[in-house]
């Protein structure tokens, strides 16, 4: 039963320490839209969003207006697009591209994820068509993001399939280098991809999924950093337990906001992800967190640790606090997206390789980090095939979202605006990958994928 300390704790919690719900995200099945025609599928696509997310945006602000709490995003995932294009006798993915478009915005809705295709065991029918057509198509389009699963532990690494994205990134930079390379900040490439992500620009509808469903993302790094300003002395178990508490807290709001919007659209409730989602705004930060823990700056020797130690936390505290928790659920590091970082790239004390590191112990990946424009795209590749690994072999999702900013180099700051945020071009290693990468084939799957 809630009493006025609880009450008063969250208006705090939503006024002071940035408190939110980062997303709320209608997922739509789109099998049914498939058609040989391509004009004929696009119209079934279009009628078939909108008519299910028609309410989406305004049932987002009355829960928001009822209750007081921000939900930042209002947002969309259809099924991966190859699926239903490979139906398609002119496999036109632009086409669709646009379509998706012009539905988010009669919806009104902040993005729309699903531009998306998996092909981390090969190529299907409309995998190849879709993937060259994501330069054009984020080019051409504001709220359409893609996404590609390259690999998962079941199925080893796709490297054809890798060396293809390291040229895809490097043109989508290229295609929009006069909005400041924005293109592959709206691309994601995954291994280990959930079905479930209500998070962009990674979220799809998985084929596994009801036909429509409601998933929410919750935030909260301002919270927990606040929570942990009170208690400068304890050891690191003590530093564990609160975290938990804390992240029990802010899934609960996510789980009231959930079910609302479940009821109140009449679609069925999916997931609440309960991931830290960090802002560029002054304390909402993951790094700030782990500063706060004893870290003179995020980046040093010791961040892996505290970072494990938090990722491990929240979902300890938020597991307890939903009936479904599901997407990536724990702490996300986006470089341009969270203060702190950004400050500690900046100094120098964040590297490539250190977040690289983190990533072992994290919701996702390298993501949202500018790069030299100059970069190879066997060099991008490489970075994709790094991080595929480290999720194949540790049975978890990674992804990387890195941005070329062509024209700038080292130590020159991109910046996108927003909840993007921006930062400095960070430096990489040099020496050329190329050979690795231009061997293709597969990675096989590790051992701990035989557990049949």
């Amino acid at each position: 039963m809630l009493n006025a300390r609880d009450i008063l704790e969250t208006i705090t919690m939503i006024q002071q320490e940035h408190l939110d719900v980062r997303t709320i995200t209608m997922g739509i099945s789109l099998l049914d839209c498939c058609h040989s025609d391509v004009d004929h599928m696009c119209a079934r696509v279009y009628d078939k969003i909108t008519r299910y997310a028609k309410d989406l945006v305004a049932t987002g602000e009355q829960i928001e207006k009822e209750f007081g709490i921000p939900i930042i995003n209002k947002r969309i995932s259809v099924t991966p697009a190859a699926m239903i294009l490979a139906a398609c006798d002119d496999r036109d993915a632009v086409k669709l591209a646009n379509t998706l478009e012009r539905a988010a915005c009669d919806c009104g809705v902040n993005f729309l994820g699903g531009f998306s295709a998996l092909v981390q065991k090969g190529f299907g029918p409309g995998d190849k068509e879709l993937i060259a057509a994501i330069p054009e198509a984020l080019a051409t389009t504001e709220h359409v993001c893609a996404s590609v699963n390259i690999g998962s532990t079941k199925t080893g690494i796709n490297m054809d399939a890798v060396a293809l994205m390291g040229r895809v990134v490097l043109a989508c930079a290229q295609r929009t280098a006069d909005r400041g390379c924005i293109g592959p900040a709206k691309l994601v490439v995954f291994c280990n991809a959930p079905e479930d992500n209500p998070f962009m620009a990674g979220a799809f509808h998985g084929a596994g999924e009801p036909d429509c469903v409601i998933n929410v993302g919750v935030s909260g790094p301002g919270v927990v950093r606040a929570a942990l300003a009170k208690l400068p002395e304890g050891d690191l178990t003590a530093v564990a337990d609160l975290v938990k508490k804390t992240a029990f807290k802010i899934t609960r709001m996510g789980q009231l906001v959930a079910s609302e919007a479940s009821r109140r659209l009449g679609v069925p409730f999916g997931i609440v992800d309960l991931s830290l989602a960090p802002t560029p705004a002054v304390g909402d930060s993951v790094a700030h967190i782990l500063e706060e823990m004893g870290l003179e700056r995020c980046g040093c020797h010791g961040t892996t640790a505290a970072l494990a130690l938090l990722n491990d936390a929240v979902k300890k505290g938020g597991v307890m606090a939903s009936s479904h928790v599901g997407g990536l659920s724990g702490a996300f590091i986006p470089v341009t997206e969270d203060a702190g970082m950004i400050d500690a790239a900046r100094a120098g004390t964040l590297s490539i390789t250190k977040l690289e590191a983190m990533t072992a112990v994290c919701s996702v990946g390298l993501d949202m980090i500018n790069i030299p424009g100059d970069t190879p795209a066997e060099v991008i590749a490489a970075i994709i095939a790094d991080e595929a690994a480290i999720g194949m072999v540790n049975s978890k999702t990674t992804a990387v979202r890195v941005i070329p900013a062509i024209g700038k180099q080292v130590g020159e700051e991109l910046n996108f605006g927003g909840l993007l945020g921006g930062g400095p071009v960070m430096p990489l290693r040099t020496e050329s990958p190329a050979k690795f990468i231009g061997r293709g084939g597969r990675i096989p799957a590790p051992m701990q994928s035989l557990k049949n």
